[in-house]
């Protein structure tokens, strides 16, 4: 591993940990009464997975020759957002009560995690 992505993992991890725990005490200040039916935790678990996959995956096809980072960037961003879907599948077929609050739940934290990931990917482009 290199130094370039050992910074983007330490940055992550340190993203998902605040958010992570910022995400928990809001919830559990505002919405105590919401049982939810996704896990706050599972959500940062499928975010950082999927971010990590496809940053770890650009990197080395672009390391190794490819010239269409961005074209591949733009496929696996829409890849991620049908995985997205099929995370959130359970709450299109009512298993949850209260479905608009666990899809912001999902959303925004997917949504800071996309920009973090288009940020660093934008600074490996330009590094290139």
């Amino acid at each position: 591993m290199n130094k370039g992505f050992i910074n983007f993992l330490i940055g992550l991890l340190i993203l998902t940990g605040v958010l992570c725990l910022t995400h928990y005490y809001v919830f559990h200040m505002f919405f105590v009464d919401i049982d939810l039916f996704l896990p706050i935790w599972s959500i940062y678990v499928f975010n950082f997975i999927l971010v990590i996959s496809i940053f770890g995956f650009l990197r080395y096809k672009v390391n190794h020759g490819a010239k269409n980072g961005y074209i591949l960037f733009s496929f696996l961003t829409l890849l991620k957002m049908v995985l997205a879907l099929v995370f959130l599948s359970p709450l299109f077929f009512d298993k949850s009560n209260h479905t608009i609050t666990e899809v912001f739940n999902f959303f925004i934290p997917y949504f800071i995690y996309l920009i973090y990931e288009i940020y660093s990917l934008d600074k490996f482009f330009k590094n290139q």
